[in-house]
């Protein structure tokens, strides 16, 4: 036992790897791209010194949360969808004042090869939202070229999220993305199945259009949640925002919801930025609710 909370306390301060799980016959796959630090009280500004004095096993040795970037992969026979699409090769340092440390990315495609998948084969991109950490592959040329990476996919966008693309500038999601990303977009207006199997949910709050995944297979749905939540402490404390939350009353709402539906029988949650337990189950443990990370 005390051997198993080592390695979870491990796995909360490193980036995910990859990892995957099976619903049926479809296979779920965590592809990583790079990792965020994020700075703990400024990343959920509703909590205080004390709450990470008292759970240091979520920070790195630099006193940052760890959040991972990538996509999740879905393959249903010959056919593949990318959930978000990673930040991109690019890589930033820490800015004094921002709530972000140091963020990089750059290794999705190397991931997708591990998987087995080269990216002509995914057949779309949908994306939770359009903060640039979850667009950058979708944007960038193929390295070397000026074609774009993901030559066959379209685009699948919540369409609250594109009619306000325009808000998302100062985040960093510039003009030239969006331009980038136009031709290929097609927007969803309401819950729809975008691929067998998985359904858009328009959850809004984080972004006016924030959207989560649901996957059904084998008797078992996975939800993946986007940036509804950020850390697996937050699924102990819903009412904990993120400081890039547009919405937080909104937000807040769907936290709730979202864990109490994450709670439900054969129920599995994804949490991209999630360190490395971006898979696992909500389970009640003493006071409340709490994540339980997957082994796969």
């Amino acid at each position: 036992m005390a051997n198993s909370v080592v390695d979870q306390d491990q796995r909360l301060r490193r980036p995910a790897g990859i990892r995957s799980v099976w619903l049926g016959d479809t296979k779920v796959s965590y592809v990583p791209d790079g990792a965020v630090q994020g700075r703990p009280r400024d990343w959920l500004p509703d909590t205080t010194d004390e709450t990470w004095a008292a759970h240091p096993e979520y920070l790195d040795a630099s006193g940052y949360l760890v959040a991972s970037i990538g996509g999740l992969l879905v393959e249903r026979g010959d056919r593949a969808l990318l959930i978000d699409a990673g930040f991109g090769p690019q890589s930033l340092p820490a800015e004094p004042g921002s709530p972000n440390g140091a963020i990089y990315g750059g290794a999705l495609l190397d991931s997708l090869a591990e998987l087995g998948r080269r990216p002509a084969e995914i057949e779309a991109v949908a994306f939770t939202h359009l903060h640039i950490d979850h667009l950058g592959w979708a944007w960038h040329s193929v390295p070397g070229g000026d074609r774009p990476v993901f030559a066959h996919a379209e685009y699948v966008v919540a369409e609250p999220e594109w009619a306000q693309r325009d808000l998302l500038e100062a985040g960093g999601t510039t003009k030239e993305i969006v331009a980038a990303l136009a031709p290929r977009v097609r927007t969803v207006t309401g819950d729809q199945e975008i691929f067998p199997g998985v359904e858009m949910q328009i959850t809004g709050g984080h972004t006016a259009g924030h959207a989560q995944y649901v996957i059904t297979g084998g008797g078992t749905r996975l939800i993946a949640f986007g940036d509804a939540l950020h850390s697996p402490i937050q699924v102990d404390h819903p009412e904990w925002g993120c400081v890039y939350d547009d919405d937080r009353a909104r937000s807040a709402e769907h936290r709730r919801h979202l864990v109490a539906e994450l709670e439900e029988p054969d129920t599995i949650g994804f949490g991209i930025h999630f360190a490395d337990v971006v898979f696992g189950q909500v389970r009640r443990d003493g006071d409340g609710p709490a994540w339980r990370p997957l082994n796969a």
